[in-house]
């Protein structure tokens, strides 16, 4: 019998049990299943049992599985221990957002969320953005602005709760470029929508820069301080969300989920 006989559907039963691990993505790939790949690709060596059995690959079958449970203990403890944690944002990429941790830096003025000026129809957004905007549901009311152009444009969302108050969610691809710079002094919390997908929530004001171009087509950079945000990305729209105005983890989480 040959070595690696019995052992075929292994590499697809590592990459099955890596995207069931709850770590965040990377370019559409669980950090675990990355590792898992460098695993396979360096033909690591699998233990053999000398007298054939039965059940002789059962142990090699355990080991791997033993390997892969400690590998995601240490991926999982990485994203939520400081100062690891305060990093990892960056590290990531969060599409087009990058994340700088300055827990010196003075805290930021308080600002209000700024509405959507010169606002159009969704049709004309996504025209001019080269993609269709996502809409939260149950958002009366709510406009859509444009600034910049294809393919490096950003749709703000806007709508007014019952309260009065501004809700904001910013939508661009996630490979933008420049994109948005968090400068935060508090570390952002990892969190986790509904449907399963990684997100990270800033409960404190922070310092905002982000793009903005001129008819022209030149780029500047603005900057102002932004509230309590949830920042995600959607694979499959290709795309960075970053939801602010909405004060509450657990209300920001839901209205989350109902982006389509």
């Amino acid at each position: 019998m040959r070595e690696d006989e019995g052992l075929e559907g292994l590499p697809e039963e590592l990459r099955e049990l890596g995207r069931s691990l709850r770590v965040p993505d990377v370019d559409g790939e669980s950090m675990a299943e990355r590792v898992l790949a460098r695993l396979l690709a360096e033909h690591v060596p699998v233990p053999v049992v000398e007298e054939p059995r039965p059940e002789r690959w059962a142990w090699p079958r355990r080991w791997w599985r033993a390997l892969v449970a400690g590998l995601s203990g240490v991926l999982v403890v990485a994203v939520l221990t400081p100062p690891v944690r305060a990093a990892v944002a960056e590290w990531l990429g969060v599409g087009g957002v990058a994340v700088e941790y300055v827990p010196g830096a003075p805290p930021p003025a308080p600002a209000a969320v700024p509405g959507c000026p010169a606002p159009v129809p969704v049709a004309e957004a996504a025209r001019r953005a080269g993609f269709a905007p996502l809409l939260p549901e149950g958002a009366a009311g709510a406009v859509t602005t444009v600034t910049g152009r294809a393919p490096r444009a950003v749709v703000g969302v806007c709508w007014r709760t019952a309260r009065g108050v501004v809700v904001r969610l910013d939508e661009f691809p996630g490979e933008l470029d420049p994109g948005f710079v968090k400068e935060v002094r508090e570390q952002p919390e990892p969190v986790v929508l509904p449907d399963g997908t990684a997100a990270y929530w800033f409960a404190a004001p922070h310092r905002l820069a982000f793009p903005l171009s001129s008819a022209e087509g030149r780029w500047r950079q603005e900057v102002r301080t932004a509230g309590p945000t949830l920042l995600w990305v959607r694979p499959s729209a290709g795309l960075t969300l970053r939801l602010e105005g909405i004060p509450d983890r657990t209300e920001a989480l839901r209205v989350a989920a109902s982006v389509r």
